[in-house]
C-alpha cells in the first residue's frame, strides 16, 4: 500500500486528479479498449472532479473512451432529486466533459427489482473486463462506498441498510434533517472494489483520522471496511495532514521517507505511476 500525505484538501485533490489524468492518458484508451473508472460521491471527490473538468477544458484530458461505474446510489430518491448521486455526478463532472452518456453507469435506486439491478451492474462490470481504477472516499467510521461496519469483505453489489451514523453524517446534504435522508442504498461490495486492478482512496479531515489509523496500522477488519485494501496489490491512499492525527509519528515519517527516496534518490522519472521501477 502507498500512502501519500499532503498538507490540505486542495493539495490532496491536486495530487489525485493529476494521478487520474496521467493514468488515463498513459493507458491511451480507445473505443475497443476503454479506460474503466470507478467513481465516488460525497464531499471527498469534489475537488478531484473540479480539476478533471479543468483538465478537460484545457485540452489535457478526454473522457471520450472512458467508461465509469459509480459506487452507490440512494434507494427511493428520485433520479432528478438534487441529492441523488445521479444528479451529483452530472452536476459536478459529467455535464462538463466529453463522456458518452451511454458510458456512464449509475445504479438505479428506483428499479422495480433492486436485487436484479445489483446483479445487472455486477455483470456489466464483468462483461467490460473489470474496473481499471476505482476511486473511493470513506466515512468517519471507515466504510467505503456504503459498506457499513460489519459488512462482508467478500460482498458484491447489493441493497444495504445505512447505519445511523451515516444517516446523521449525510443529513448535512438534506437540510440537516435526518428524516429526509434515505434509509437504504445500493452499493458496490467490498469484493467488487477489491476486484479492480487498482484502488485509490481519498481521506481528508481530522474526523477521519481514526479510520485512517485503523486502515494503516491495524489488521483487516470488517468493522472498518476500507481496511480490506491492505490485501490489494495496488492500493493508494491520498490523505491530508489532519487525517494523520491518529497515526504514530514513526508511521507518518516512514511513508514520507518513501516518497523522499523516490523523488530525491531514485528519481521520480525512474518510477512508474503505480510505483513500479522502470
Amino acid at each position: 500500500m502507498r500512502l501519500i500525505i499532503r498538507s490540505d484538501y486542495n493539495e490532496v485533490s491536486e495530487y489525485i486528479s493529476t494521478y487520474v489524468k496521467n493514468r488515463i492518458n498513459e493507458f491511451k484508451p480507445t473505443k475497443e479498449r476503454p479506460f474503466v473508472l470507478g467513481l465516488p460521491t460525497g464531499s471527498s471527490p469534489i475537488g478531484l472532479y473540479k480539476n478533471l473538468v479543468k483538465y478537460h477544458k484545457n485540452g489535457e484530458l478526454s473522457f471520450k473512451h472512458v467508461v465509469t461505474f459509480n459506487m452507490d446510489e440512494y434507494v427511493g430518491l428520485p433520479r432528478d432529486h438534487p441529492e441523488s448521486y445521479h444528479s451529483f455526478m452530472w452536476h459536478h463532472l459529467f455535464k462538463h466533459i466529453d463522456i458518452e452518456p451511454r458510458n456512464v453507469n449509475i445504479l438505479d435506486g428506483n428499479a422495480e427489482n433492486l436485487s436484479e439491478e445489483c446483479a445487472r451492474f455486477e455483470k456489466k462490470i464483468k462483461d467490460i473486463g473489470g474496473v481499471e481504477l476505482f476511486i473511493g472516499g470513506i466515512g468517519p467510521d471507515g466504510h467505503i462506498a456504503f459498506n457499513e461496519p460489519g459488512s462482508s469483505l467478500m460482498s458484491r453489489t447489493r441493497v444495504k441498510t445505512l447505519a445511523y451514523d451515516t444517516i446523521l453524517a449525510n443529513s448535512r446534504f438534506f437540510d440537516n434533517d435526518i428524516n429526509k435522508v434515505p434509509r437504504m442504498a445500493l452499493t458496490v461490495g467490498v469484493g467488487t472494489v477489491m476486484d479492480s486492478r487498482e484502488v485509490a482512496v481519498i481521506i481528508t479531515g481530522a474526523h477521519k483520522a481514526l479510520a485512517l489509523a485503523k486502515c494503516i496500522e491495524e489488521g483487516v477488519n470488517h468493522m472498518f471496511t476500507v481496511s480490506a485494501i491492505q490485501l490489494h496489490s495496488k492500493a493508494l491512499i491520498v490523505c491530508d495532514e489532519d487525517a494523520t492525527l491518529e497515526l504514530h509519528v514513526k508511521t507518518v515519517k516512514y511513508f514520507k521517507s518513501i516518497e523522499h527516496v523516490i523523488n530525491n534518490l531514485i528519481g521520480a522519472e525512474n518510477v512508474g505511476l503505480q510505483g513500479n521501477i522502470h
